[in-house]
């Protein structure tokens, strides 16, 4: 399982049936235009946003320099607390675990902390198929699942959808998974709020075995913190007998005093809030207080691949904020169905293609699902540089070469479909490091610019459709430089 939405077409074609959907990209629109500007504001109040952006990033290299010292450190941790750590090196292995304790408990339900780990790995997909039930609880989710649909949004996975839709759902699939929705239930955001609490309130009372994911491990004392703003990730958190957490194994900070940053920068960089309303963390377990049985699955699944990648390992950084979402041209009109993975947006369109490798058309289509407008990088509360790794993907793409796969180094061949690409970029390193060839072209090319066409023919047409072809000057940089000054500075 790889994460990967069955049956999807590369991002171009699946971008394209996207923006002909005018009421998705009303939803979409309205709704990252409306978090962008609550969470510009919300890191205006800080004079400090710049530091704190840096120290988040310092904190999370240092960690990923010395990832394999922290993480014994958190199972010696964890382990000394009262609780189990198990390791899966892939999505199948953690699956497998997962699947196990729950079996193990005798129990045929679990209810679910909103967790992009789990869709990653398609965790209620394996427990489906052996009879065990996982509902999700944060509200989001709910209308994803209770849709039959996919998450579209790191923080908001049903983005996509506007309040008539989910109330039609809240009214046809409530029943079948539980407490149906009150009669004569209307769109007002209170009412379905109240539909839901309804719904949920019975599966938080009877559920003996929790699943979640973890924003932070701290390595030095064990604990997991789960941030949330509704607080039902505090009711599967503390009710059930048995919790057990599935954690990407590059969420560890090394201390606690660590949290002190990443609880300034998450919350209104997410949900544009000074602090989340609910932060809930745990050490192990506690005699009497909350789940006597605790399991933690430290889950690799391609991230030791990625750390391998000096460039690349930056996207494990991330703390799934989603702001680089909000301010994307690109998602704004596409959506996120279009990536075909639960991780949409730019850190999708460079952890997915990491995580899963470049060897599909539609991993290999990701790193092209941008304009590298670098807006996401400017919103980053860790600093990713995105558009950085978006080419270097590229050139992975186009070029093919050295990486690590499963563990082992490989030699990648050059995705299908970019022998224009290729030829072009090989012509274009001919031509700079050539200075004779290249101002002759220049040349040739302001000596003809009033034949030069407004549009592009063949494939070329799609760019230049949208867009105009930049004008050529009269005469090159060159020539102008040496025409007006002679080649000296004015200054001698």
């Amino acid at each position: 399982m790889s994460g990967t939405y069955l049956g999807m077409p590369a991002f171009p074609e699946a971008a394209r049936t996207a923006v002909r959907d005018t009421t998705l990209r009303g939803n979409l629109r309205h709704a990252t235009h409306t978090i962008r500007d609550k969470r510009a504001r919300a890191v205006a109040e800080l004079d400090d946003w710049a530091q704190l952006r840096e120290a988040g990033k310092q904190i999370k290299d240092h960690t990923l320099r010395h990832l394999d010292r922290y993480l014994v450190q958190v199972e010696e941790a964890v382990t000394a607390a009262g609780g189990t750590v198990h390791w899966a090196a892939d999505a199948d292995e953690a699956n497998e675990i997962v699947t196990r304790l729950v079996e193990e408990t005798g129990e045929r339900e679990v209810v679910k902390v909103k967790s992009m780990a789990t869709q990653e790995i398609a965790l209620n997909e394996a427990l489906e198929a052996r009879g065990i039930h996982a509902y999700e609880t944060d509200l989001a989710e709910l209308i994803v699942q209770l849709g039959k649909d996919r998450p579209s949004h790191i923080l908001v996975p049903a983005i996509h959808r506007n309040r008539g839709e989910i109330r039609d759902i809240f009214r046809s699939e409530m029943g079948a998974w539980g407490r149906p929705a009150p009669e004569g239930l209307t769109d007002t955001p209170a009412e379905l709020a109240e539909a839901a609490r309804l719904h949920l309130r019975e599966k938080f009372l009877r559920a003996k075995v929790g699943i979640s994911g973890a924003n932070f491990m701290v390595a030095e004392t064990g604990t997991l913190v789960v941030v949330e703003s509704e607080g039902n990730g505090r009711m599967c958190l503390t009710l059930p007998e048995t919790l057990i957490s599935v954690v990407g194994i590059e969420k560890i900070v090394p201390r606690w005093q660590d949290l002190e940053v990443f609880l300034q920068t998450l919350p209104r960089s997410s949900t544009a809030e000074r602090m989340n309303p609910y932060t809930s963390m745990w050490t192990g377990t506690t005699d009497e207080d909350g789940p006597q049985t605790f399991h933690l699955v430290l889950l690799d699944n391609g991230r030791t691949d990625t750390l391998a990648d000096e460039v690349g390992r930056q996207a494990l950084r991330c703390i799934r904020c989603s702001a680089c979402l909000n301010v994307c041209p690109v998602y704004e009109r596409a959506g996120g169905h279009a990536y075909g993975s639960v991780y949409p947006g730019p850190i999708g369109a460079i952890l997915s293609p990491q995580l899963r490798g470049t060897g599909s058309e539609i991993d290999a289509s990701l790193p092209y699902a941008s304009s590298l407008c670098g807006a996401c990088y400017e919103v980053c509360p860790v600093a990713i540089d995105i558009p950085e790794v978006l080419v270097h993907l590229r050139e992975r793409v186009v070029q093919g070469g050295p990486a690590v796969r499963e563990g082992n180094k490989v030699v990648l061949k050059p995705a299908k479909g970019h022998a224009a690409e290729r030829a072009a970029m090989r012509a274009a390193r001919w031509a700079f490091t050539r200075p004779g060839v290249l101002r002759s072209g220049q040349r040739l090319a302001s000596g003809t610019r009033r034949l030069h066409p407004r549009t592009l023919p063949g494939p070329g047409r799609a760019w230049s459709g949208t867009r105009d072809l930049p004008a050529v000057p009269a005469e090159p940089f060159r020539d102008w430089w040496q025409r007006t000054r002679g080649g000296k500075d004015e200054v001698e």
